[in-house]
């Protein structure tokens, strides 16, 4: 009897699972993501928002024990208030209201406005306003928001004629006049109206706004005003006709407010800008700056951020460096439009363009000392253009750098090697204390200490400002990758952060914690992770501290690499202790603190499990579970994830990660795609939720389809990059054959970028694959090596000599290897059929390389198909070409690994004549290939 219920139970459960459904595109918008979520201050309320597919988001309120307070369709961006008491967020115009009135055509300025939402949490009534064009809500207070509203239109008057001679004088919202902004008590809705505001901000923590206005007409001067709320009291700090403020902001107690202006009113390329400073108590801000008041004569720059530092000493501004007077008399026909590029120059003419607007702003970072008889010191130079600040700004001496020594060998380095040197941010004297150190050197969060990874030595070093003195922490120790496999030195682990005082500097070798004493160097392991093959990683849940507090507990995350398991750990810093709060085979992620109080949300996700939000305290005790944002996914035929290992033909032990159906059955054989790039087993318990990727597949789409997804790690020997992946992959993907439920007849291959080469590489050498998609690929390596990232504007030569590339060297030192590794050379030898995605706008990967593949395919007659998405980067990036590329893509394995009707594009393609108009989607009636 027991035996008949066993197999009533399992039959039962194959009907169950034979119910389920299989995914498809369409399935695709119905899915939900959670953006935006956050903890109000007091740990009681949780904010986010759900967006089904990329259609409009729906915001959601919930208590601490997961109970609904709030909803709104079209509810984005959502804050809450200081005190807990209430919520604003903005609410968005409907998506396809907006298309459709996109597609008659309808003006820009005539579309819907945003609306602004403010909640009220504790009766839960809700006020709306529309028109919004921003809003803002004091950061460390209550009571008040400021937001500034879109020109509303009014009907035209009929009834009165108007004098045609008689041009309108009235003045008009917008960038230039500015707009109107509402200051609104928060708790009764009264409003202040204050219009044509260019700027506006709140204190930090003092109950104060400033705000920038043009005037209320168009015969009233500029002015600044700050509104004290405590008074209350209204104070116009500076006004002057037709002058133009920049830069708006506060010292963080209100005490201080710090802007530019410009009050010329001709049109001269170089402007005239002058810093202000108002203090409390003063009717009127007064004049620090100005070109007859700087070094070297420069403006205070109007691009520049201006910033306070913590303790409200120092007013840190930008000065400009002068600009390249244009001669504007010149017509188009008289100008020489020609690009001078020159072997020797530091930057390649490609960067500069690139950077040709920071160019044209650049601005040297100097301080007003507001102690010191607003005396005013340059720090940042053309010698020395990058700055770095100190404790919050309070510190004694700031770090500068320069890298343009050493901008040019960067081109096939790939390295930025910078010098440093110390500046005394009172007496402007400076001292140089590194040279050419290539890694990442900051100041420690006191400014005591600047400390770094060299990257050339691989060691971490500390230099004491105060004593003068180096000192080596790690060196013959290994806190770099240990895995490293490029002819480049090793990056490092990284580091914690300092502890309070600049008394101690945290450093993660490859699994643990370290606890550095920056004066000695003695050190003391803090975790215990390299015996049990754990990462232990620190968790800052305070972004406003910026060093690590010995006197309160600390939260670290850890990760397994055995299994992939993740967790949370507490370390107590007083007695050395680990307790483990948390841990299983999940991936946890995102912890966000309340200000206020230790409530924190933070998500668990797995392969199976959508990451949702999850609600605790520090002790991650009671937890509770707090959005529900897919219950749909229990509907659907998903799938399992597990790690697989195999023997490398290097002799070197691999894993990898084995996708399979939900309802898999080892008896049956399956269809099997290989998806890889470099190393991507500790992303085994990431989630991969169906949408319309840019580059590669999804993989819960196509296990839910009944595909097998193989997606094993390489090991890379330099010199050796495609045969390293071939030694690797291919006999990952034999092991697996011979456990006997993968069709060896029905074996696809997909990847991009440097997924899309080493694919390209491997259908050269082998036949196993029956279809394979190569997205943005390489087959030329020496053509390659000459081009040019266009995002960047750099060469691509520092990629082959020393980064994923890793050949090692240049054409003319290695040809042999840029031959042998490179497609091209043995495109003959390719037998299968080949789905190849790059696009005309791609910065990564010259997209000639793609058609150099593709057109040597076809002149070969191999079967190969080509999609060049216009205009698109590296990937596609809009909707409507990610969702072709996904049916295309399907359609493709489909075809060849299920044996599917060919679709119509692939057959006739989709001619330049019927682009944009017909797809070629649909499948034809029978398919002459299996």
């Amino acid at each position: 009897m027991k035996s008949i219920l066993t197999i009533l139970l399992v039959l039962s459960c194959s009907v169950i699972l034979a119910q389920k459904k299989v995914l498809d595109h369409s399935d695709f918008e119905i899915w939900n993501s959670i953006k935006n979520k956050s903890i109000s201050p007091d740990g009681y309320y949780i904010m986010y928002s759900l967006e089904k597919g990329e259609a409009d988001q729906y915001l959601k309120i919930k208590d601490s024990k997961a109970n609904i307070v709030f909803q709104y369709d079209r509810g984005s961006k959502g804050r809450f208030t200081y005190g807990s008491n209430y919520a604003v967020f903005t609410i968005n115009a409907w998506r396809d209201s907006v298309l459709a009135m996109k597609k008659r055509k309808i003006k820009k300025k005539d579309l819907p406005k945003d609306s602004l939402g403010i909640l009220d949490l504790k009766n839960n009534s809700l006020t709306k306003i529309g028109n919004i064009k921003s809003y803002k809500i004091p950061e460390k207070w209550d009571g008040y928001l400021a937001y500034q509203l879109e020109e509303i239109k009014k009907e035209k008057d009929t009834t009165v004629e108007k004098d045609k001679d008689v041009k309108d004088k009235k003045k008009k919202v917008g960038k230039k006049n500015g707009y109107h902004l509402l200051v609104q008590d928060i708790h009764t809705g009264q409003k202040d109206t204050f219009k044509f505001v260019t700027d506006y901000v709140f204190a930090k923590k003092g109950k104060q706004l400033a705000f920038a206005s043009t005037g209320e007409d168009k015969k009233d001067s500029s002015s600044v005003y700050i509104l004290d709320f405590e008074k209350p009291s209204l104070i116009q700090v500076h006004t002057a006709i037709k002058a133009k403020y920049y830069q708006l902001n506060f010292s963080e107690s209100g005490s201080n407010l710090g802007f530019i202006v410009d009050t010329d009113t001709t049109k001269v390329q170089e402007r005239p800008t002058e810093l202000y400073l108002w203090r409390k108590g003063q009717d009127k801000a007064q004049r620090v700056a100005d070109a007859s008041l700087t070094p070297n004569s420069y403006h205070p720059s109007s691009d520049a951020e201006l910033l306070f530092s913590k303790d409200e000493s120092k007013l840190f501004f930008g000065l400009s460096k002068p600009r390249i007077i244009k001669d504007t008399m010149l017509t188009e026909d008289e100008i020489v439009n020609v690009e001078v590029w020159t072997y020797n120059e530091p930057r390649l003419y490609t960067v500069q363009e690139l950077q040709l607007k920071k160019d044209t702003i650049q601005s040297f970072k100097s301080v007003v000392h507001l102690k010191d008889d607003l005396r005013i010191v340059q720090l940042g130079s053309e010698s020395f253009p990058e700055v770095e600040l100190g404790d919050e700004g309070n510190a004694k001496f700031a770090l500068i750098k320069r890298s343009e020594p050493y901008d040019l060998e960067s081109q096939w380095t790939g390295r930025r090697a910078r010098d440093y040197t110390i500046i005394n941010t009172l007496a402007g004297k400076s001292k140089e204390v590194l040279t050419k150190v290539s890694g990442e050197v900051n100041l420690s969060a006191g400014g005591k200490f600047i400390y770094g990874y060299n990257s050339m030595s691989e060691t971490w070093f500390v230099y004491n400002i105060e004593r003068d003195s180096y000192l080596d922490l790690t060196k013959g120790q290994v806190f770099y990758d240990e895995l490293h496999d490029s002819p480049s030195p090793p990056e490092p682990y990284g580091a914690a952060g300092w502890t309070e005082n600049d008394e101690a500097l945290l450093l993660y070798d490859r699994y643990d914690i370290w606890k550095f004493d920056p004066n000695s160097g003695l050190a003391n392991r803090l975790t215990n992770g390299r015996e049990i093959m754990t990462r232990y990683r620190y968790v800052s849940l305070d972004k406003e501290v910026m060093f690590i507090d010995t006197n309160k507990k600390w939260l670290f995350t850890t990760f397994n690499e055995s299994d992939k398991s993740g967790g949370y750990t507490e370390f107590n810093p007083k007695n050395k202790t680990l307790k483990t709060l948390l841990k299983g085979p999940f991936r946890y992620r995102n912890p966000i603190k309340a200000q206020l109080d230790d409530a924190l949300i933070y998500t668990r996700e797995s392969f199976e499990e959508f990451p949702d939000i999850r609600y605790s305290d520090l002790s991650f005790k009671n937890v509770k579970i707090i959005s529900d944002a897919n219950p749909q996914q229990n509907n659907y035929n998903w799938g399992t994830i597990e790690l697989v290992s195999w023997t490398s033909l290097d002799g070197d032990k691999l894993t990898g990660m084995l996708v399979k159906p939900e309802n898999f059955d080892s008896t049956k054989k399956y269809p099997m795609i290989v998806n890889f790039y470099e190393k991507s087993t500790d992303r085994l318990n990431y989630h991969r939720a169906p949408n319309p990727g840019r580059s590669s597949i999804n993989y819960s789409f196509y296990s839910s389809r009944g595909y097998l997804i193989f997606n094993p790690d390489v090991n890379y020997r330099i010199g050796y990059p495609g045969e390293s992946a071939y030694n690797c992959v291919i006999p990952g993907i034999t092991s697996l054959i011979e456990k006997d439920f993968v069709d060896k007849d029905n074996i696809g291959v997909q990847g991009h970028s440097w997924g899309g080469y080493q694919i390209a590489y491997l259908v050269t050498k082998t036949d196993i694959f029956k279809a394979a998609e190569a997205g943005a690929p390489v087959p030329n390596m020496i053509s390659a090596y000459g081009g040019i990232r266009w995002w960047t504007g750099l060469s691509r030569q520092f990629q082959y000599e020393h980064t994923q590339s890793r050949i090692g060297g240049t054409p003319w030192e290695y040809p042999i290897r840029y031959m042998e590794n490179s497609p091209i050379f043995n495109i003959d030898k390719i037998n299968t059929p080949l789905l190849i995605m790059h696009n005309d706008a791609d910065g990564h990967v010259p997209w000639y390389q793609g058609i150099e593949f593709f057109v040597s395919l076809r002149r070969l007659g191999k079967p190969s198909w080509f999609l060049n998405y216009n205009g698109e980067p590296h990937w596609p990036l809009k909707l409507q070409n990610r969702k072709d590329f996904n049916i295309r893509m399907a359609q493709f394995f489909d075809h060849y690994l299920k044996g599917a009707p060919m679709p119509v594009w692939m057959d006739r393609g989709v001619p330049a004549i019927e682009k944009g108009v017909n797809q070629g989607y649909e499948l034809m009636e029978s398919s002459d290939e299996n």
